[in-house]
């Protein structure tokens, strides 16, 4: 029996592709990423945030009566003088260049030396309030150095120094004290705390 065997000859083999057009597609892919991550993805959220949230996204700055900067309200600053509200301990002097602290062990010889000069310094500069009732945040640092915040105990006990040093009546800071305390976040999340900046400006503004 003769069987004939016919061989498709029309069947077209995909040709090899290229290194050039990989290469090809590979730099359009890029381009387009690019343009989407690297110019449209920012000027959209930059846009929506100027648009929802203006003040955060320009920093929280706080400016005075005649329109300049004088802080951000999600920034500490140093107040050197006595008749202020003091923050936290910050090593880099609240440089938000730089935010940052030394990871030290509680038994570090200079974690040690650091926190016996604070509780030294607090002692000189607050003779009225024993160093038993001093909250710790007010003789360590904080995580980042540039902590904007205290506990609303952190700020009252150093109500008697500033009464003094300015003559306003323990009463009226209190309540001034009293009126800057914020409440937890959705009253659940964190713990109450005090704008420390915030707080001076007005304290300020009583001392006038």
């Amino acid at each position: 029996m003769n069987m004939n065997l016919h061989t498709n000859t029309n069947v077209e083999v995909p040709a090899r592709t290229s290194v050039g057009s990989i290469i090809s597609v590979a730099i359009r892919i890029s381009l387009v990423f690019i343009i989407l991550c690297g110019l449209v993805y920012p000027l959209l959220s930059t846009g929506l945030a100027q648009v929802l949230m203006p003040k955060q996204a320009n920093g929280s700055l706080i400016k005075d009566a005649n329109g300049t900067v004088i802080g951000s309200e999600v920034i500490g600053q140093m107040f050197k003088d006595q008749k202020y509200f003091q923050g936290r301990v910050s090593s880099i002097e609240y440089n938000a260049a730089s935010s940052g602290s030394n990871n030290y062990a509680p038994s570090n010889p200079d974690m040690l030396k650091r926190t016996q000069e604070s509780a030294a310094e607090w002692t000189k500069n607050n003779p009225d309030v024993p160093l038993s009732e001093v909250p710790i945040q007010l003789l360590t640092n904080s995580g980042s150095g540039l902590d904007p915040h205290i506990s609303p105990k952190s700020a009252e006990v150093q109500i008697p120094r500033i009464s003094k040093l300015t003559g306003i009546s323990a009463g009226e800071l209190e309540k001034l004290v009293e009126s800057h305390t914020e409440g937890r976040d959705l009253g659940v999340f964190g713990e109450p705390r005090v704008n420390v900046l915030m707080l001076n400006i007005d304290l300020q503004k009583l001392m006038k």
